[in-house]
C-alpha cells in the first residue's frame, strides 16, 4: 500500500498496487467483487473508492487514506475498555453502513474488527467498513451455502451448512458489540472445533465480570443479535430503533419508526442510513 495525492481532487489517498502476473484466479475474483461493491457504495461509514487505473502489468486501486488502524487495534490500544456510549456510537455507525449495503442486497459476510477501520487515532474517531472481497449480492428470497467468514464471527447457519441470507451480518455485529463491551468473544476457545461447537450450541453468557457494569439494554441487544435461528434474529431496522443504539436521539428514532410505518422504501432508506450525528430529514419524510 502506497500513499499518494489524487491529482483531480488534491486529496491524500492510499494506493493498492496489485501485480497481474501469476495472480490466482480466485484472488482476481475477490478483487473484482470488491471493486464492484465499492463502485456502488457512497456512504460515510464505508471506505471510499477514488479511482482505478491499470496497465499491462498492474492494477492501481485508489482509495481514501485511513490513518487509525483497524477496530481491534483501536480497542487493544485502549485495553478493551470503552464506555457504553462510545461502543453504542461505533455500533450505530456499523449498523447504518450495513443497512445501506443490505438495501442494495449486499451482505458483507466477513464483518469483524479487522475489517472495520478507525478514520484516525482519536478516541472519538468514526469507523468505516472495508474488505468486500467475500461480499455477496442476494436477490429477493435468495440464499447461499458458501462457507465464508472468520470462525469467531461467523454465524451458526454457515457452520451448519444451511442456506443463509444477509442475517449473517447481524450475527457478526453482535459478536463485535460483545467484544467492544466486554473485551471478550462470546464463543472462544484455543481449538477451532470447540469454537464451532460453542457457536452452534451454546447460548451467549454474560458471566464475565466486565458485564456487571453493562446496562440491561446492551445485554438484551447482544442476545437478540446472537440468536441462533436467523429467522428469530433481530432485524437491522429494529437494531437501528433500539434504545441502546440511539441514545438521546429521539427525533431520529421517530423518523425511522415513521418511515417503517408508512412502508415507503425511499423514506426508510434515507432515515435508516442516517447516523446519530445527523439530523433526520423530516421534510423529505413529509413529502414522500
Amino acid at each position: 500500500m502506497k500513499k499518494g495525492v489524487h491529482k483531480q481532487s488534491g486529496k491524500e489517498v492510499a494506493i493498492k498496487i496489485i501485480k497481474k502476473k501469476d495472480l490466482p484466479h480466485k484472488d482476481k475474483e475477490l478483487l473484482m467483487r470488491e471493486i464492484d461493491v465499492l463502485k456502488q457504495c457512497q456512504h460515510k461509514y464505508i471506505i471510499q473508492l477514488e479511482d482505478i487505473f491499470e496497465n499491462q502489468d498492474y492494477w492501481y486501486i485508489v482509495i481514501e487514506l485511513i490513518r487509525g488502524g483497524d477496530l481491534f487495534a483501536f480497542l487493544e490500544k485502549r485495553k478493551f475498555k470503552l464506555s457504553e456510549e462510545r461502543a453504542s456510537q461505533i455500533a450505530h455507525q456499523i449498523a447504518t453502513a450495513l443497512f445501506y449495503l443490505h438495501s442494495f442486497g449486499i451482505a458483507h459476510r466477513d464483518l469483524k474488527p479487522e475489517n472495520i477501520l478507525a478514520v484516525n487515532d482519536d478516541d472519538k474517531s468514526d469507523v468505516k467498513l472495508v474488505d468486500f472481497g467475500l461480499s455477496k449480492t442476494f436477490g429477493p428470497s435468495e440464499t447461499s451455502t458458501e462457507a465464508y467468514g472468520t470462525l469467531c464471527y461467523v454465524a451458526p447457519e454457515i457452520l451448519l451448512q444451511k442456506p443463509y441470507n444477509k442475517a449473517v451480518d447481524l450475527w457478526s455485529l453482535g459478536i463485535v458489540i460483545h467484544l467492544m463491551l466486554s473485551g471478550t468473544l462470546p464463543f472462544d476457545h484455543k481449538e477451532d472445533r470447540e469454537i464451532a461447537k460453542k457457536t452452534i450450541y451454546e447460548e451467549v453468557s454474560f458471566s464475565h465480570p466486565a458485564w456487571q457494569q453493562i446496562s440491561p439494554e446492551a445485554k438484551e441487544l447482544v442476545s437478540r443479535l446472537l440468536e441462533k435461528d436467523p429467522e428469530e434474529r433481530i432485524s437491522l431496522e429494529l437494531v437501528l430503533q433500539h434504545s441502546w443504539i440511539i441514545r438521546g436521539n429521539k427525533k431520529l428514532i421517530q423518523a425511522r419508526r415513521k418511515s417503517s410505518a408508512t412502508g415507503d422504501k425511499l423514506a426508510q432508506f434515507v432515515s435508516y442510513s442516517q447516523t446519530n450525528t445527523e439530523e433526520p430529514e423530516e421534510s423529505k419524510d413529509e413529502k414522500v
